[in-house]
This record gives structure tokens, C-alpha cells and sequence, in this order.
């Protein structure tokens, strides 16, 4: 499990943009000025939302000599808490901050930060976690980037059937032509972990492969949690396991150090995941797990910066491509097994 080197309550880069700050409609930003950026996360100790605001930073140093505009970026960590995070919101607005990205503590919270920002006339940009649409309706000037749930969930039911197809005498134990899997999931209410909850088995489903389900709980996307679940799995069920569905990575190698660490297992289970850390990748080059979903994070970063500089400018985003219904930016995911892992960590 790879843990970010930067958590922090705060932090503050200043640097140089190759975005020339313009006017448009709506919100106005001078030219001589910076663009202020606020972005409030979840957990910072989460690895794939710590990926994503480091690869922010990285695009914004990379770019930062190609003219005299400044942009400014504040990251802020709530800690789990929705008070730390509405606090952080009214901070950014009573700062003026141009535009403000919200990773969400508690999808509920959404309406009542979008009225806020809706007051303030500030922008607002959401990412990894998607509020309800009659949230994200409640204004012109909110907008969500994220990843494309039903897909990873459907690559994810692939992997396991290239396997299970593959090397049926191994996978299917008790030789009845059934999966029988435990499902970990990620945090309740999470609109992607619902959704690879529900289509990664009804994808395998369609497929013709048969599935029986021993377990499922949430794990909350942490590691230790996922160990704690998957521990008390193979004391219930045993070599019963013969797949486990993971909605993240860092729950998979939660569950992986759960199996390696028990020798009544006769035979492994085939353990998949869905993000692509690095860890996941090197878990899969020992043949621990058996594959993962990219979750492209720099992709998603790029596409964040992108709608945030436009919106701040008081620009149109319908240039962009892939926005869906003005608002929405999805992006694709990637399969990696054993065939294709070097390419990716490299």
C-alpha cells in the first residue's frame, strides 16, 4: 500500500500558468491578477485522492514558466469530517477565491455547499465522489469530474473471466461451474462503489459465468479494514473463496495480506481491484493479484485544472472534450493483467 508523502492540513503553491486570465460572462477575473484556486479533499491519506492532487501540482509546475499569470492552489484536508469541510468551503468563499473543487466528505453535504457557492457566485467543480444530479442541477456553474464506474466494473468482471475460463481446474474448487466470491466495497452511499458493486457481477452474469455470493461488506476503501473482513471471511468460508471483488485497490492488497498471511488456504483466490496504484501493479507482477482497473488520475487532475481555468475566466466549457451535458467530465478506464502490467510501471 503506497501512502502519500504530503498530508497536510494545508498547503499553498503559487506559480506561473500558461493560461492567460481573460473576461468572459458571469464571474470576473483581472488580468494582473491571480487565479485562486481552493480544493478541499476528503482524506488526504486516501492514495488515489492524494494521487490526484499531486499530479495537480505536477501539471501546475510543469507549466509554470510559459507566461506571467499566476494561478494559486490551496489544498486543504477534512479529515473525514463534514464540519471541517464546510468550514474550509466558507473560507475559500469568504476569501474570494475564484473557483473551489470539492472532493466530498458526505454526498448529503452537496446542496448545502452548492447554495453556499451559488451565493458567492463561485464556481464549483466536484471529483471522485458525484452528488445526485437534482444536486448538481441545483445551479449552472457546478460541474463533476470523475471516472466511468460502470466501466471498471465491467473490465474487472473481464478479468476474472479470463481467469476463471482459463484455469477452471484451479479457480472452481468445489468443481460446481459456480463463482462463489466475497464482494469488499468501498464507502456506503459512494455512487462508484455502487455501481462496481452491482456491475461487476452483472457483467460476469451476462457473460453465462454462474455466481453465488458468500459475503459482502464495506471495507470503506482501507487496506486494514479490508484485511480485518477478508481474515474473518476465511475463517467462515475458507478454501470456499474462489474470487474476491475489490471496489479499490487498496482494499485488494488489504485482502491479499489477509490470504498470504493464513496457511489453511489450499489454494488462493483470484483478487482483482479497480485504481491502478503502483502497489496494486507490483501485487499483479508477482501474480498476487490478478489485475486491475486504471483510474487515470493524472487524466482526471488535467481535466479538473482544465474546467477550473475556463470557469474562472468566465469561459464556456463546451469545448471540452467528452463534457456531458455541460457539467460532466468521465473518464475512461484501463485494464491491467499480467500481459500488459511492465507497460504500466514503467
Amino acid at each position: 500500500m503506497i501512502k502519500s508523502k504530503k498530508i497536510f492540513d494545508t498547503l499553498s503553491l503559487i506559480i506561473i500558468s500558461t493560461l492567460i486570465v481573460g473576461c468572459g460572462e458571469g464571474r470576473k477575473v483581472k488580468s494582473t491578477e491571480e487565479i485562486k484556486i481552493g480544493v478541499t479533499v476528503y482524506r488526504q491519506d486516501d492514495v488515489f485522492i492524494s494521487t490526484i492532487t499531486n499530479n495537480l501540482e505536477q501539471i501546475i509546475k510543469e507549466k509554470g514558466s510559459e507566461n506571467n499569470s499566476k494561478i494559486l492552489f490551496e489544498f486543504v484536508d477534512a479529515k473525514g469530517s463534514t464540519l471541517n469541510q464546510g468550514n474550509q468551503v466558507d473560507r475559500f468563499i469568504n476569501q474570494d477565491y475564484d473557483v473551489i473543487c470539492v472532493n466530498l466528505v458526505d454526498r448529503t453535504a452537496a446542496a448545502t455547499i452548492i447554495d453556499k457557492a451559488k451565493s458567492a457566485d463561485i464556481p464549483l467543480i466536484f471529483f471522485n465522489r458525484e452528488p445526485v444530479e437534482e444536486d448538481m442541477d441545483r445551479w449552472n456553474k457546478v460541474y463533476y469530474v470523475g471516472a466511468q464506474a460502470e466501466q471498471s466494473a465491467r473490465l474487472q468482471a473481464d478479468i476474472v473471466a479470463e481467469q476463471w475460463i482459463s484455469n477452471k481446474e484451479i479457480y472452481d474448487k468445489n468443481k460446481d461451474g459456480i463463482i462463489q466470491y466475497v464482494m469488499l466495497e468501498g464507502e456506503p452511499g459512494h455512487q462508484d462503489s455502487l455501481i462496481r458493486t452491482e456491475y461487476c457481477i452483472k457483467s460476469l452474469n451476462e457473460k453465462g459465468i454462474q455466481s453465488e455470493k458468500l459475503a459482502d461488506d464495506s471495507a470503506n476503501w482501507q487496506s486494514d479494514q479490508a484485511n480485518s473482513k477478508m481474515t474473518q471471511w476465511i475463517k467462515e468460508f475458507g478454501d470456499s473463496i474462489e474470487v474476491v471483488f475489490s471496489n479499490n485497490d487498496v482494499m485488494a492488497l488489504g485482502a491479499i495480506h489477509a490470504i498470504n498471511s493464513n496457511s489453511e488456504l489450499i489454494r488462493k483466490p483470484i483478487v482483482v481491484g479497480i485504481d491502478g496504484i503502483k502497489a496494486a501493479m507490483e501485487s499483479i507482477k508477482v501474480g498476487d493479484m490478478k489485475g486491475t482497473v486504471i483510474s487515470d488520475s493524472m487524466a482526471q487532475a488535467e481535466a479538473i485544472l482544465e474546467i477550473a481555468i475556463n470557469v474562472a475566466q468566465g469561459k464556456s466549457i463546451e469545448n471540452i472534450n467528452d463534457i456531458e451535458d455541460g457539467k460532466y467530465k468521465k473518464l475512461p478506464h484501463t485494464k491491467v493483467t499480467i500481459n500488459n502490467v511492465d507497460e504500466y510501471l514503467k
